[in-house]
């Protein structure tokens, strides 16, 4: 039985010059990741929960999903363009079983562009309200067969093959509309990209994400999980509890750092230059470029909050 409940462009040479700068912006573009080489790793966490990791030169969300007699609960869509490897792998797992439900942990590409080919399959799509509202607007809208049908503002459960499955809002954290997915039973916990077990946070801040909503909600994981509850990240392998705290104090101390070189009057530039990560890059997976971001996201709040 399922049951969903809510609780809620003057001259010549200035023509050439321009067109030499379009030509210089064009061989600047980023190459498209090749899709084609993304492979989608299964793992089992639970007799009926399957954790799906894109694995290949695209960075793509995790997925999973708990299956059983009721149908497939699925939780993120990956990218559209890996979606027939996904499902592939879907079907696998659950013996065919049909996707009924799919919720989104937040509204970006790599988690919701495979939105639309779920419902084609049949998945009633759940999520914030927020997050339906992203997708609906923009520049390139989800068309509406895609868009979430039921939305949510407080925690919702839906009850299937046995589970309590608990949505949980998260709010202003990543993006203004996250959501965490508790599967008590099987003790699993996803929690979308505010909280990723690879790289240094990233707060979206266009998007309503802020830095003390991550924090608040990486503590909620803290406090919502066990000690055994397996973490499946937005990004990154699983993880307990002790990882989602290790992050919490590496985040407290970049803002003790950062809000220091702000009091001494230093630009977001000088900041970065300042290298105040420096000794920090050895407890974060994939580095990268992820510090300076995450350095500039934490001084423009904390800049605008003095």
């Amino acid at each position: 039985m399922l049951h969903v409940r809510s609780v809620r462009l003057l001259v010549p040479a200035l023509a050439l010059a321009a067109g030499m700068s379009a030509g210089v912006a064009r061989a600047q573009a980023p190459t498209p990741p090749d899709y084609s080489k993304v492979e989608i790793q299964t793992a089992q966490l639970a007799p009926n929960f399957f954790r799906f990791e894109a694995v290949g030169p695209a960075l793509v969300g995790n997925a999973g999903i708990l299956t059983g007699p009721d149908g497939v609960f699925l939780v993120d869509a990956q990218y559209a363009q890996v979606n027939e490897k996904l499902v592939a792998a879907i079907k696998t797992a659950s013996n065919g079983g049909q996707i009924k439900f799919l919720v989104n942990t937040h509204h970006h590409p790599d988690h919701t562009s495979g939105d639309l080919s779920m419902a084609k399959l049949g998945a009633v799509i759940l999520s914030r309200d927020e997050l339906r509202a992203h997708l609906a607007s923009g520049n390139n809208p989800t068309p509406a067969a895609g868009l979430p049908v039921i939305t949510y503002k407080g925690q919702t459960t839906v009850h299937m093959n046995g589970e309590d499955i608990q949505l949980i809002p998260v709010l202003n954290a990543h993006t203004d509309g996250d959501t965490m997915v508790y599967f008590p039973k099987d003790d699993i916990l996803m929690v979308g990209d505010f909280y990723r077990s690879i790289q240094y946070p990233n707060i979206d801040r266009t998007n309503g994400g802020s830095l003390k909503g991550m924090v608040a909600g990486m503590n909620q994981v803290i406090a919502l999980a066990k000690p055994t509850t397996k973490i499946v990240p937005g990004h990154g392998p699983v993880v307990d509890k002790t990882a989602v705290a290790a992050t919490v104090e590496l985040i407290n101390t970049i803002q003790t750092r950062v809000a220091a070189l702000i009091a001494q009057g230093k630009t977001q530039e000088e900041v970065i230059a300042a290298k105040p990560l420096a000794d920090l890059d050895a407890r974060v997976k994939e580095v990268g470029t992820t510090g300076d971001r995450f350095l500039g996201q934490v001084y423009a709040e904390l800049k605008a909050a003095k």
